[in-house]
């Protein structure tokens, strides 16, 4: 078939999906509460759903007072019976896939429930619904005319005890049709690799010369690549290679700190769409073109759930959460999901801030864990995130890494908070730098500016300049490299700044 044809095609067919995303954006109440209830009436029979006596579950405030919120750690043992060949125990259909995420900071592996319904109904629906929306607001758009160049996970799927684990990019790319790799560069045989510089170099020479309108993959990674790339063609700008470029989507990571360096290297009129998946699901979508705000997606089998932050303990089973149709704008929640895999009020571990109510969007502001409230100041990864953005572009530098600890007060100094940063272009005035960013997060955080005021609690931020390449070898030393692995942003404790003080003394 001849490649206008079938970008014709492709879009016509995937653009017809536009009138059921209408639906549950009319109706997203109703739409939330039949996903629910299909939930639980395929459970029933599940020792789970037997437990809690699902089928006398009525309604949301049923549902809400009978089942506990869970962490990874409260059902990892019932997923390990599943993993050894036990159904039936929380998912009415038989789960042989598990999408394993070491987490970013424990190195303690989770084994994630990847169920045939979410595997059809959540995931690839979701990838199907990305193009949807982008070809939907681009309708000149020549997508399909050409590849999109897929980064995915570095590691290869094992069996083990009748089951199936790895990264999900992993899942997926294995049960994809196969019509699907032809539309995709690398070949799945180089998606799989389990090395990561390897797998650099043979992405980087099977996809030059291939003529690539898409990207897709977690920031960090794509730009390591990306620069390889730059590098061994000998090429400032990604148009001298693939001129019909013409959309990065991204996830993983907040794309914030590396979208200076994006845009420098994509071509002028190309688009940065993003995405919000983990492990345990896809949950939202960027539905408009030069947006910051993501389309919560409400029909793929994923119940949703939210603990104003405020409210949130990580001990409480029966925390104060509410359904989607009470959530209000600009407070920050916990989100909770019940999934068609089998997760029953599971919370992931993020924190999301709606921008709008009708429809619902969102932005992620961090994660549950990973902010540091050590005086008191609550500062979050969007904080943090926005500020040094704003520091970047007033000092003219850029950001390739940071990670964000705290100092802790003892008799001969108060408290602070100290940043390790690696930049790409390090900006000639440091102190300005420090001076910037501390000052923004005054503005941004009410908290950190009351710890800040008058250094009673909080002095001056402390900045240190990573070593070239000081976040990379970490990675590399932890067998982290490629794939969701992500760098530790906020910490409540010294743990991983001191092992990277560690490498630094080991490099000089």
């Amino acid at each position: 078939m001849a490649l206008p044809l079938f970008n014709s095609i492709a879009s016509w067919w995937l653009k017809k999906r536009i009138h059921q995303i209408e639906l549950f954006l009319k109706y997203p109440g109703d739409v939330q509460y039949e996903v629910l209830q299909k939930l639980l009436d395929q459970a029933q029979q599940t020792e789970y759903g037997r437990r809690f006596d699902y089928g006398s579950i009525r309604n949301y405030e049923d549902f809400r007072a009978r089942i506990p919120v869970v962490h990874y750690e409260d059902i990892a043992d019932t997923i390990d019976r599943t993993r050894k060949g036990e159904q039936q125990l929380f998912w009415s259909s038989d789960i042989k896939w598990f999408a394993k995420s070491s987490g970013t900071t424990n190195a303690k592996s989770k084994f994630i429930p990847v169920s045939q319904e979410a595997l059809i109904d959540c995931h690839f629906k979701s990838g199907k619904d990305l193009l949807c929306l982008y070809l939907n607001n681009n309708p000149e758009s020549k997508l399909f005319t050409g590849k999109s160049l897929r980064l995915g996970g570095s590691k290869e799927l094992y069996k083990d005890n009748g089951s199936y684990f790895g990264d999900l990019s992993a899942i997926l790319i294995d049960n994809m049709p196969k019509w699907a790799e032809y539309s995709s560069t690398p070949s799945n045989k180089v998606s799989l690799m389990s090395n990561w510089e390897e797998k650099l170099k043979a992405i980087i020479d099977e996809s030059v010369s291939e003529n690539v309108t898409s990207l897709a993959g977690v920031p960090s990674w794509m730009l390591v690549l990306l620069n390889q790339l730059l590098k061994e063609q000998s090429v400032e700008n990604l148009t001298a290679i693939w001129p019909q470029l013409e959309v990065y989507f991204h996830g993983g990571v907040a794309f914030t700190p590396y979208r200076e360096q994006f845009e420098k290297i994509l071509p002028f009129d190309s688009k940065c769409y993003e995405i919000y998946n983990a492990s345990e699901g896809f949950f939202a979508i960027q539905d408009q073109n030069f947006s910051d705000e993501l389309l919560l997606m409400l029909d793929y089998g994923i119940f949703y759930e939210f603990i104003p932050m405020e409210h949130y303990s990580s001990t409480d089973s029966f925390p104060r959460a509410i359904p989607l149709w009470e959530v209000e704008k600009d407070i920050n929640y916990a989100m909770l999901i019940s999934t068609n895999a089998g997760l029953w009020r599971y919370c992931i571990g993020d924190t999301v801030r709606f921008t709008s109510t009708s429809p619902y969007r969102l932005n992620i502001s961090g994660r549950t864990k990973h902010h540091i409230n050590v005086f008191g100041e609550e500062l979050v990864i969007e904080n943090a995130e926005k500020a040094l953005d704003y520091a970047c572009r007033v000092t003219h530098s850029e950001v390739i890494e940071y990670t964000v600890a705290p100092i802790f007060m003892n008799s001969n100094q108060k408290g602070a908070h100290q940043w390790m940063v690696e930049f790409k272009i390090q900006p000639e005035d440091l102190a300005l730098f420090e001076q910037v960013l501390d000052d923004h997060l005054r503005k941004l955080n009410s908290d950190y500016d009351a710890k800040r005021n008058g250094d009673i609690t909080l002095c001056l931020l402390k900045m240190n300049v990573a070593s070239p390449g000081l976040f990379y070898r970490w990675m590399k030393e932890k067998n982290k490299l490629g794939g969701q692995h992500k760098v530790p942003r906020l910490s409540n404790d010294r743990s991983f700044m001191e092992e990277l003080f560690e490498l630094e003394a080991e490099l000089v």
